[in-house]
């Protein structure tokens, strides 16, 4: 059977572009700075994120880790939000291996407040660990895809500045926040001291993120990665996807979220209703007195559907690269038929 894989944009197909890149490209050994395609790669989304250097790794997770590491010492203590990605879905990583603690606030809209960010900055005390990091997510996964505006981002960085605090930004979708908010991924990012960015999910390369910030930054960043296993060698057949996916696959996002918006507007079922959707997320949420969520899941998957479980009641479909229109139309149609 074909499925319609809903789950996650993490499932995306590399395109024909990116495997004849793979194939063609020129490699050399990265931990010596000598392969062309991932110095390439490197130079090229530094700029396009308006930073001064970037960092090829090997996932999300890494730069993530990578970029706690890099701007804490062991013992410190980082903020960001209770449903953040890094603290949720990262297997603990920045208190085994960065050696700091978390303190989270409520980020349920996509951001914590700045109300609640200045209460939380710990004062010079003899009993206190120090504040070392601040972390954001945009867009923020677990709120269901929200793109954060520009304002709410500079609003934490501005008090982090005062307090010589770095903001690191989990942006493993900020394009799709980008596309959604409708300005310069450069802008966007402009008060924020660090951001991670996925090449794969939206922009479909098969594998591989980028950390980028201050030049002196990227190159301690570069040792903790080696001290990870991140430091690969010919590693250029995975940057030749990486650069087919900023050059090509940014501008298509556009489609993802309108194939999203036409999902949410037409469903119309007794099974279930709009929640909310944000850039290429839907949240949807289950009458349970018809059917328990995952029964319902299982239920989908037998008609060609894979879908996510999003907690008690609810389903969330991400849209991507390999959804067609013909497709949406085909999961319209089945929800109109349970």
């Amino acid at each position: 059977m074909n499925f319609i894989d809903l789950r996650s944009d993490t499932v995306t197909q590399p395109t024909e572009n990116m495997r004849t890149a793979m194939v063609t490209s020129k490699v050399g050994d990265d931990v010596y700075k000598e392969d062309p395609t991932i110095n390439k790669l490197e130079r090229i989304a530094a700029e396009l994120v308006g930073k001064e250097a970037a960092l090829f790794v090997p996932s999300g997770t890494m730069g993530n880790l990578l970029a706690v590491m890099t701007h804490t010492q062991p013992g410190n203590e980082i903020i960001l939000g209770a449903n953040a990605h890094i603290f949720q879905y990262e297997v603990g990583g920045l208190a085994k291996i960065a050696g700091v603690q978390a303190r989270t606030l409520d980020d349920s809209k996509g951001i914590f407040s700045a109300k609640d960010l200045k209460k939380s900055i710990r004062e010079e005390d003899i009993h206190y660990p120090k504040t070392g990091l601040i972390c954001l997510e945009n867009t923020h996964n677990k709120a269901g895809g929200v793109a954060v505006p520009k304002t709410k981002i500079d609003e934490i960085a501005q008090i982090a500045k005062a307090e010589n605090i770095p903001v690191h930004l989990d942006g493993a979708r900020i394009f799709n926040a980008a596309t959604e908010l409708d300005i310069a991924i450069e802008e966007l990012l402009a008060e924020v001291d660090t951001v991670m960015f996925c090449l794969s999910k939206g922009l479909s390369a098969p594998v591989g993120s980028i950390l980028a910030g201050r030049s002196d930054f990227i190159e301690r960043a570069r040792k903790n990665r080696k001290m990870l296993g991140g430091g690969m060698r010919q590693a250029g057949f995975l940057a030749a996807a990486g650069l087919v996916a900023i050059e090509e696959m940014i501008e298509r996002l556009k489609n993802d979220h309108q194939l999203a918006k036409k999902l949410a507007r037409s469903i119309n079922s007794k099974v279930v209703s709009l929640e909310s959707v944000n850039s290429n997320f839907v949240i949807l949420k289950v009458n349970q007195e018809l059917y328990d969520t995952k029964e319902l899941i299982e239920e989908l998957a037998q008609q060609g559907i894979k879908i996510s479980y999003f907690g008690p009641g609810l389903l969330r479909a991400v849209i991507h690269n390999d959804i067609s229109n013909e497709d949406i139309d085909t999961v319209i149609d089945v929800f109109s038929k349970l």
